[in-house]
């Protein structure tokens, strides 16, 4: 793609660039209530306080919504460079992120989040892309292109969008077509050679009938280097589009049909090695160069991966969605939102720091789900109220191979051969079907009472397996089975056939892991807020969500390492207040939560028979624990073209049931007052900007954030190794605009201090690796929009 794609795409953008410029004398102020929305900025604008969302499935003001939401506009997003989740946190009080190493993000919000890096992980704070689910972690990475705004609710959600999750959800807003021609292009270069281009046009077909077009391209040379020979990876190619149809065929009726999608061909991320550990003792001297491997650099770019092997993905994802909005009457309205979303992998993952074969992936599968949705919404004098119900199909197919040459793992046959390799094949289904209803009365003038139900029906099915993977080791595999049944009186297996299951059950007999899990659950939400002036809220609020039941895709073998585990819950209470002071110079906004949580789906594990490498990893569920914490947001403008946000957010997590697993070292721990992994006590965001007049049409501006994150750990116990040290991350930049803010030029640098830091730590068959952050980068970028 590499050279031709990147001439093609500029010479696109280069077009819609001028047709922009051609097309500004003509170009209205606001085309409707969504276009004005766009434009304004969720922490740099001198509109803060009036940014419209629509959290609670209506067009509101920010200020006047009872929940904690962040929330920035599609221009504030390009501006500070935000492109994905791991950007969000950057201006998120409470949200964190993870870097996974296979593609698959993995946040939380105030603590509450799961760490599962397959395929079919289901993630605790949901994504939406216009209140489409994306119901697995994967498809998220390629959302946040061509954006409106983005809205981040925090605490349990379910009551309002079509998914229940127990950390919060965040919905992105598409761009959509406007009543006037315009277009407009971004494109940045920036450190390793990296290209972004970024263009919409959007053209109205007559007076019903409207489309907007976006896409973007993403090029960059490898950023990271081995530190034991003379190699980099680090490849970025993503290619995104986007195809919104607006068509209103008569009044009071809507259409909106959205295609999008994306294909990624970038280099898969490699791990750095700060430990070796072997998994079983007895057979460390099998793999004795690992022992002695020089552990990674403490920097961002130093790593290492085995020479030769190409670290690539192959992935794509796309998404169709038709949503219609009907009036039926002037006070209810008729919302039907219908979409299928599909993400296919293909990649080769290399995790364990080192240069030797401890353990590669290669492979992937794929992940689709289907869902409809049904609502009706109405506003009746001092009632509103919204009642639907929807269905989804998802389904996750997981099928890789895994290369275990140089590990003790493909020693543990012995002395009957080596299991160099293994197949994992894995298959989930879930099935939900769900019925809601929302109400909020107006009891007085200043005091309004809500209320929220849901009923959730889920239904999973899956069946997986480890298979054998070459002929070596299905016979190295059948002689140790054998060895261990013969000690138990029982009769001799056949040789295992190459590609059939390898797991045994407590019989040492081989088979496929199958089951159901069916479980349902009532979410909800009571809530009371006052409104003593129009400047300033007070809410509290109470409520339980849920997070379906899953089971999990591991290299095992034991059938019962793959019994799914259980739903958890929280029962979330919170009270908060939004106000502005100093003549609206100042908006203030808090909350304090407590958050009782129930069941927390970890990955953690079991010692089950046969006990062939000690504990197994596998899904585990925590019994009880909790999170306290408070969150607090300051945007200040103190003087013309100055705009300064500062938010924290404090997290006290607690396990408070007994919770007995095991440790890095695989011993049995009592983890009872441990705090979460990945969990901060302390987050703190501090973002500024400062525009003034350089002459008749054109203004300067200068702007930075800062983002600090306390100390945390990878894992539960007190191994050191585990650690995540505290860091702070600082990005400026610097440029000039149109006073009409059709064009912009700027100057900007990320992590500009080049902090070493990562967000990763774990235990991967024999080694322990973390993997680091972005190291710093600097680059220009110039766009033009109407």
């Amino acid at each position: 793609m590499k050279t031709g794609n990147v001439r093609f795409f500029a010479l696109v953008c280069y077009l819609l660039a001028t047709t922009a410029v051609a097309e500004a004398a003509k170009a209205q102020v606001a085309d409707n209530q969504e276009d004005e929305v766009g434009r304004r900025s969720g922490s740099g604008s001198d509109e803060v306080a009036e940014i419209v969302v629509t959290a609670q499935k209506r067009s509101e003001n920010l200020s006047d919504v009872p929940m904690s939401i962040t929330a920035l506009s599609g221009d504030s997003l390009l501006q500070r460079g935000v492109q994905s989740v791991q950007d969000l946190t950057k201006f998120t009080p409470g949200l964190s992120y993870v870097e996974s190493g296979s593609s698959a993000p993995v946040y939380s919000l105030r603590g509450v989040g799961f760490f599962d890096t397959t395929i079919g992980a289901r993630p605790a704070v949901s994504v939406y892309v216009d209140e489409v689910p994306l119901p697995f972690s994967i498809m998220a990475q390629g959302a946040a292109f061509d954006l409106e705004r983005v809205e981040v609710l925090k605490g349990p959600q379910g009551t309002l969008f079509g998914q229940n999750s127990t950390g919060g959800a965040i919905n992105y807003i598409a761009s959509k077509p406007g009543r006037s021609f315009k277009a407009g292009v971004e494109a940045s270069y920036s450190s390793f050679n990296t290209i972004d281009l970024q263009g919409f046009v959007s053209v109205p077909l007559g007076e019903t009938l409207g489309v907007r077009v976006a896409g973007r391209l993403l090029r960059g040379d490898e950023w990271q280097r081995s530190y034991t020979r003379t190699d980099e990876l680090g490849d970025r190619d993503l290619l995104q589009g986007r195809l919104i149809v607006d068509w209103r065929p008569a009044d009071g009726a809507k259409l909106t049909l959205n295609i999008n999608g994306f294909r990624d061909r970038s280099d898969t991320q490699a791990a750095q090695l700060i430990a070796f550990i072997p998994s079983s003792l007895r057979l460390a001297p099998q793999v004795p160069a690992l022992a002695t491997y020089p552990t990674a650099p403490q920097n961002n770019r130093d790593a290492d991966w085995d020479a030769g092997i190409p670290l690539v993905k192959d992935n794509s994802f796309y998404q169709m969605s038709l949503r219609g909005d009907f009036d039926l009457s002037d006070a209810i309205t008729l919302t039907s939102i219908t979409a299928y979303s599909r993400f296919d992998v293909d990649q080769v993952t290399d995790q364990d720091g080192t240069s030797y074969n401890n353990v590669r992936t290669t492979g992937g599968g794929f992940n689709d789900s289907f869902s409809q949705e049904v609502r009706v919404s109405a506003e009746l004098g001092p009632i509103r109220f919204m009642v639907g119900g929807n269905y989804a199909h998802d389904r996750a197919i997981e099928l890789n191979r895994v290369d275990l040459a140089y590990s003790t793992t493909n020693f543990v046959t012995q002395p009957y051969g080596v299991l160099p390799a293994t197949l994992q094949s894995y298959r989930q289904i879930f099935d939900t079907k769900a019925l809601f209803g929302n109400v909020d009365w107006e009891i007085s003038p200043t005091v309004r009472v809500h209320g929220g139900l849901r009923y959730t029906d889920v239904k999973l099915d899956y069946s997986g397996c480890t298979k054998t993977a070459e002929a070596t080791g299905a016979a190295a595999i059948t002689g140790l089975y054998n060895a261990l049944r013969s000690a138990r009186g029982l009769t001799p297996l056949a040789t295992i056939p190459v590609g059939s299951c390898l797991m045994v059950d407590g019989g040492l007999n081989p088979g496929e892991a199958t089951g159901t899990l069916s479980q349902d659950n009532i979410s909800w939400r009571v809530g009371l807020d006052w409104k003593p002036s129009p400047r300033t809220l007070i809410y509290a609020n109470v409520s339980r969500g849920y997070k379906a039941g899953s089971a999990p895709t591991i290299n095992g073998l034991a059938i019962a390492q793959v019994v799914p585990a259980v739903q958890e819950s929280v029962l979330a209470y919170e009270v908060g207040a939004k106000f502005s002071v100093l003549d609206g110079a100042a908006d203030i906004s808090a909350a304090a939560f407590y958050y009782d949580y129930t069941d927390k789906q970890v990955r953690g594990r079991t010692l089950v028979q046969p006990a062939l490498l000690g504990p197994l990893e596998t899904l585990v569920n925590i019994p009880r624990s909790k999170i306290r914490g408070a969150e607090a947001q300051i945007n200040l403008r103190p003087m013309a073209g100055l705009n300064v946000t500062i938010a924290g957010t404090y997290l006290d997590s607690e396990v408070t049931s007994d919770f007995s697993n095991y440790n890095i070292l695989g011993a049995l721990q009592q983890f009872k007052g441990n705090s979460f992994p990945y969990t901060p006590k302390y987050q703190v965001i501090l973002d500024s900007s400062y525009a003034w007049s350089v002459s008749e049409s054109v203004d300067a501006f200068i702007g930075g954030n800062v983002n600090y994150r306390s100390a945390t750990v990878a894992g539960f116990g007190s191994n050191t190794l585990l650690d995540i040290d505290s860091y702070a991350l600082v990005d400026l930049r610097i440029g000039l605009e149109s006073k009409n803010k059709r064009w912009r030029a700027q100057v900007f640098g990320k992590n500009i201090f080049d902090q070493y830091y990562w967000s990763n730590v774990a235990k991967f068959v024999d080694n322990v690796r973390r993997y680091s952050g972005s190291p710093a980068t600097f680059g220009v970028s110039l766009s033009f929009r109407p």
